[in-house]
Parts: C-alpha cells; structure tokens; sequence
C-alpha cells in the first residue's frame, strides 16, 4: 500500500496548488502531503491497485452519500423541533468514509462528533445516532458495534482513553488498533499532546486522524497555532506525521490503510492530519455567519469529497446517472425509515439521568431525582 509517492518539500520551500485547485499557497518542512485526486476528480498521482477496480470505489461512495443525505435530515429534523443541537459533517464525510472502510472489525474507534461515516461502516445504525442527539444517550448503546467508544463531545478528552486502550492491546499482544479521529482545535489541548507522548514513547497500535476542517468552532487554524502544519506536532512525540488531502477519500484510505497496517505489525502509532473545510456552522446551535466570509465558503464547494469521487468514477465509466439516482432513492426511504423508528421510540424517563453512575445514589443526587420526578409527574 506504500507505492503512493507524497510530495515532500524541502526546508523552506514554498509550493503553490495547481490553478485547478483553489487552496492557498502553503509552506510545509519535512512533512509529506499526499494526494490521488485533484477536485475535478482526475488522478495527480497512479491510483492505488485497488483504487482502479469498481466496488472498492462505490463501498467509499455509498457511505458518503448515505452520510450526506442522513445529515441533510438531521438537520431538518433539528429545525423543527424533533432534535437536539446536531454536529454535522457536511463536507467532512471522506475523512469517516476512508476510516471505517479501512478498519478491521476487531479495531476500536474513538470518535468525535463529526465521524457519521467511519461508524455506518462499522455498523451503528442512523436511528442510534438520531437517538443520541434526541437526548436519549441509549443511542450509544450500539446493538451491531460493541468494540467502538459513543460519541465524545468534550474536546479531546477521548484522546488518552484511545492512548490507554491501545495500551491494553499492546500488553495482551493483540494485533488490534485503535483508531482515535478529533479536530484541530483538540490539538490545541492537553489531552492530546500527553496522549501523543505516550503513544510515541511506548510505541503503542494507535492511529491519531485530525480532522482539520479550518475552524475550531470560531476560531481558525491560523490563529490558534503558529506550527506549520498540525502533522508537525507528531514530530516532539517521535512518531510519523503527515498531511493527506482530506476531501480525497483514495488518498485517504490509502494512507490511513499503511497507518493501520504499520500499528498492527508493531511499527507503533501515526498522526493524520486531514486537509479539509466545514461547510456547515459548527453546530446547529452555531451562526458561522457571524465569523466567517460566505464567499470564502462558496469557494469552497468545489472542493466537495462527494463530486470528486463521483467524477472520477464517471470518467472511469464506472458509474452512470441511473446507479447515482437509485442509490439516493434506496438510501432517502432508508433515512426516512430510520427517522420514524427514532420519532416512534419512547423517551427515556427522566430518572434515567441520574441511575447509570452510582451503585447507590448520594443523597444530594437522590433528592434531585426525587424532585425531577415530581415535576415530570405534575407537567404529565
């Protein structure tokens, strides 16, 4: 899976993007970048083995456009009132895509709360995921998937128990790996650089993957950090560190794939910094609009990780306009379908918050629950 050639830039040398792809120029030392294809969905680069050959192709696709449609009903559902705040990963769907496709079903996933695709392939199904952003956390209970971590919602606190767990399998001499995704803003954390440090120092069957989507809610990258590029913080922890074009998922898959295999074979743990853009606010709480230039956003749909793929499966001759509209007809009745076993599942009773922490309920705990339960007896 190596055979993919990065371009690696020598100290202090300045590369600009072809004309066909709109990125400002950028600087990078020592860190390799690695790209397949450009945004019209052509190859820069000799496609892997497998890349050339159609069902590896459309496993990536569906799961994307299975993400896309199911994100485009969760926030819908959000708007009317049927859903709490959703964390969507519009855009960002080649970066989950190219991770759960490239797993092993023994692997364990850390995810954030953009990573829809990586745990569709792996199993959790959309009405758990609607659940848990409805508000009922049994959503995380995930009936096909019980190797992989819930959601993690608080920045980068899920990096070290990623770290501890790959820990676990190193010490039991498992070929097992985990695979912890987070954004750039969690780089900016604690967790993230002892976790890091660990991971280096004890070699440990990890693969770190950033999800570099520009924005840390409303802060941008540029602004909250001065390193060169994220994948240059992997250099202090003494482990391998590099870009990939984040809305190409071959690129990706390819060198998430040799991240993988590196961690299983005992070559200790990788960091992934994918190069992507959040098209959508950072939640549904959120109003990007009052931070970030609409034009620059617009600009920004050309790079789209869906179309990119599909182009070039076009120009392959690999995919026709009937299979694009009957897998969006298949997978818009699966949405819907799912949507109505979530609306049709009775919430949980209020009593539930405070009964999966304790074995025995401190009393300050147990008068609130007692008083939660008044109140939802007199508003019933």
């Amino acid at each position: 899976m190596s055979h993919l050639k990065p371009r690696i830039l020598k100290p202090d040398q300045e590369e600009v993007a072809p004309q066909t792809e709109p990125v400002k120029t950028y600087r990078v030392r020592g860190i390799p970048y690695f790209q397949v294809l450009n945004n019209v969905g052509q190859p820069v680069v000799e496609p892997p083995d497998w890349a050339q050959r159609k069902n590896p192709l459309v496993a990536l696709y569906k799961v994307m456009l299975k993400t896309r449609l199911f994100d485009q009903k969760s926030v819908a559902l959000q708007r009317r009132g049927q859903l709490g705040t959703y964390a969507s990963s519009l855009g960002q769907e080649a970066i989950g895509a190219a991770i759960g496709c490239s797993m092993q079903t023994d692997d364990v996933l850390f995810p954030a709360y953009r990573e829809y695709a990586a745990q569709f392939s792996r199993g959790v199904s959309m009405t758990e995921i609607l659940l848990y952003w409805g508000g009922n956390e049994q959503g995380m209970n995930f009936q096909h998937q019980d190797k992989d971590f819930p959601i993690c919602v608080p920045i980068a606190s899920h990096i070290p128990h990623a770290a501890g767990t790959a820990y676990a399998m190193k010490y039991r001499g498992q070929r097992r790996v985990a695979v912890c995704v987070f954004g750039d803003g969690a780089t900016s954390k604690g967790d993230f650089y002892e976790a890091l440090n660990a991971a280096g120092s004890m070699e440990l069957p990890l693969v770190f993957v950033i999800n570099n989507n520009q924005w840390a809610i409303s802060f941008s990258r540029k602004h909250q950090s001065k390193a060169l590029t994220l994948a240059h913080k992997s250099v202090a922890a003494g482990i391998p560190g590099e870009q990939v074009d984040g809305n190409d998922v071959i690129a990706l898959r390819q060198r998430i794939g040799l991240a993988l295999e590196n961690a299983r074979d005992g070559r200790g743990p990788t960091l992934i910094e994918a190069l992507t853009y959040r098209l959508c606010d950072h939640t549904t709480a959120d109003n990007a609009d009052r931070y970030r230039d609409s034009e620059e956003v617009k600009n920004q749909w050309v790079n789209d990780p869906l179309v990119r793929l599909r182009k070039h499966m076009q120009i392959l001759g690999l995919w026709s306009d009937q299979e694009e509209k009957d897998l969006n007809s298949r997978y818009l009745a699966e949405v819907e379908q799912s949507t109505r076993a979530y609306l049709q599942t009775p919430p949980q009773p209020v009593s539930s918050m405070f009964d999966y922490l304790y074995e025995r309920l401190p009393d300050a705990l147990n008068e609130q629950r007692n008083a939660a339960m008044d109140q939802g007896h007199q508003n019933g």
